[in-house]
């Protein structure tokens, strides 16, 4: 067959290797840094060698150092390393899993899973661009998970590794392993390089106090969270609704701007801004230059303070006029 070599199956699954770069990149989802990618399939691999692509079909897995890609189907891209080298001849030997070829693209298609000892993440597709180190994921109940939080979307999420960010979009909601909510149209996370201690493949909390006091932090991970759109901040006690957000886990502050409105209980306050300590809870709103606060405040609420609102407990009865009526 001219330009397809059907590869032979061997026992119930196959193997493939693929030559490509050096040095092991942490936990990340990180398919761009590594040894060979090693990929099996239970219903064969196929190799279409003047397409430069190799196709694994059932309960296909690519491995590469510590991450693991499982699909339906994937479809991995090579080209020669050397772009002024001549498209090889078909069958003779210089193929993909010699030092000559690299891949460059990862497709990823049905029940997509992609994983590391600490990160992972699911949908129906994925695109890994090895060139730029971003992942594209689509379909229905996409997902990111960290040891400290869990990222959820509606229409895509891309990660990308070498910038250390990650974007969801559509109903894009993170939420902490202590039930912190953070909500919007999309969501862009940032994470720092901070490597794991002690060699751990997860960050570890110098004290039990910085572990329970914000976990995002405790993770040593994610720096920023940028949120636009529908933007909803949820704490134990307080809704905040606004516009646009940016949430610091180091300091547990999210800051809301445009048309901000927050409800605690019976209260609720509007204005141009908002500070959310997320750690204590205390919400406060700020007016817009020349504006007023608005909102109402329920009296006897005991929550009053903590909405940045100084309301006396109780209000003493006006007198009755002199010369009235008995």
């Amino acid at each position: 067959m001219t330009g397809r070599a059907p590869w032979p199956l061997l026992a119930s699954a196959v193997s493939f290797a693929f030559l490509a770069f050096a040095s092991a990149h942490g936990q990340q989802l990180d398919l761009a840094h590594g040894g060979p990618i090693s990929i099996t399939a239970s219903d064969g691999i196929e190799w279409r060698q003047q397409q430069r692509e190799v196709i694994a079909r059932g309960n296909a897995k690519a491995v590469r150092d510590n991450v693991t890609v499982t699909a339906d189907r994937l479809i991995a891209f090579y080209r020669p390393k050397n772009p002024s080298d001549a498209p090889p001849a078909p069958n003779t030997g210089n193929g993909p899993d010699t030092g000559g070829n690299e891949i460059y693209r990862v497709e990823a298609e049905g029940n997509v899973h992609i994983f590391t000892a600490t990160d992972q993440a699911w949908g129906d597709r994925a695109v890994y661009d090895i060139d730029q180190a971003v992942l594209v994921l689509t379909g229905h109940a996409l997902k990111l998970t960290t040891p400290s939080e869990v990222l959820t979307a509606r229409n895509d999420m891309e990660y990308w590794s070498q910038k250390r960010m990650a974007v969801a979009r559509g109903d894009a909601v993170v939420v902490t392993n202590d039930g912190r909510r953070l909500s919007g149209d999309t969501l862009v996370a940032y994470t720092s390089n901070t490597p794991a201690q002690h060699g751990s493949a997860t960050p570890v909390a110098t004290s039990p106090a910085q572990a329970n006091d914000d976990p995002l932090a405790a993770s040593g991970k994610l720096e920023k969270v940028d949120a636009f759109g529908n933007v909803v901040v949820r704490t134990v006690t307080d809704t905040a609704i606004g516009d646009r957000a940016v949430y610091v886990p180091d300091t547990g502050i999210a800051r809301l701007a445009g048309h901000v409105r927050i409800t605690r209980g019976q209260n609720q306050l509007n204005g141009s801004e908002a500070i959310v300590n997320m750690k204590t809870g205390i919400a406060n709103l700020l007016p817009a230059e020349g504006q007023r606060v608005e909102g109402l405040v329920v009296p006897n609420d005991a929550t009053n303070r903590q909405l940045g609102v100084q309301v006396p407990e109780s209000s003493p009865s006006p007198p009755k006029p002199s010369g009235g009526p008995k």
